[in-house]
């Protein structure tokens, strides 16, 4: 008897989350989903997808001063990127930047979605090489001159840019409790680590060893000797993807 009653109550508990599951399903209209923010490809190119990005973001307090800060840093920072390689694409025809141009893209696409969710204002992309920021107007004629100068050099200021994401990115984490900025700056951050493992990759090939500037050397170590990351699973619902 003590067994049969056991098993009622384990009986009771699947039906009640059978229950609980389909009242779920007809008030949100689908099944909840599990799926990633981060597309990890071979070559370490990690692009950030932005339909499953809309419909993992959840209610959050409107966003800070020093978050909207940082934010529209942000979004300049992967702009830079994105347009930096775009130059270097066009200047060397190696495939790897113009795959990790259109993954920064897709990053910068992610920090505008986070933008427009807090209501500000500023969200527009300038054209290539024209930034909101006159400092990374200078900093983009820089780095493309730079990179142009040899392949090699172009590896370097590939790696140069990924190292102060990667930089910057911690820091930032450090200052915001903000879930859809935690979420979408830690997937930030695991695709500049994969882009530099990426770049110092080409550079070992040439038998070039890369010195880091903005990382130290154990960072940057522990970084280009480990796997490429993938991204963790989030819960998506559809029909929340705006």
């Amino acid at each position: 008897m003590k067994r049969f009653s056991v098993l009622l109550a384990a009986v009771g508990m699947v039906l009640a989350t059978a229950a609980l599951t389909s009242c779920e399903k007809e008030a949100n209209g689908s099944d909840p989903k599990l799926d990633t923010l981060l597309e990890v490809q071979g070559d370490g190119t990690s692009l950030i997808l932005g339909s499953n990005l809309k419909s993992a973001l959840v209610a959050t307090a409107p966003g800070t001063a020093l978050e909207q800060e940082m934010l529209t840093f942000m979004k300049e920072e992967e702009k830079l990127a994105r347009d930096v390689y775009m130059a270097l694409s066009a200047k060397w025809g190696t495939p790897i930047f113009a795959n990790i141009a259109k993954a920064e893209a897709t990053h910068a696409s992610a920090v505008v979605t986070l933008m427009e969710r807090l209501g500000m204002a500023n969200t527009a992309l300038l054209p290539a090489g024209e930034f909101e920021n006159p400092a990374f107007t200078a900093l983009y004629a820089q780095l493309v001159a730079d990179g142009s100068r040899s392949l090699a050099d172009a590896f370097r200021v590939g790696g140069l840019i990924e190292e102060k994401d990667i930089f910057d990115l911690k820091d930032d984490l450090t200052k915001t409790s903000n879930a859809n900025i935690t979420m979408v700056f830690e997937n930030l951050l695991k695709a500049s680590s994969n882009h530099l493992r990426a770049f110092n990759r080409q550079l070992t090939s040439l038998g070039i060893t890369y010195s880091p500037t903005y990382l130290d050397l154990a960072t940057f170590t522990q970084i280009v000797t480990s796997p490429m990351e993938q991204g963790r699973r989030y819960q998506l619902r559809f029909g929340q993807s705006s």
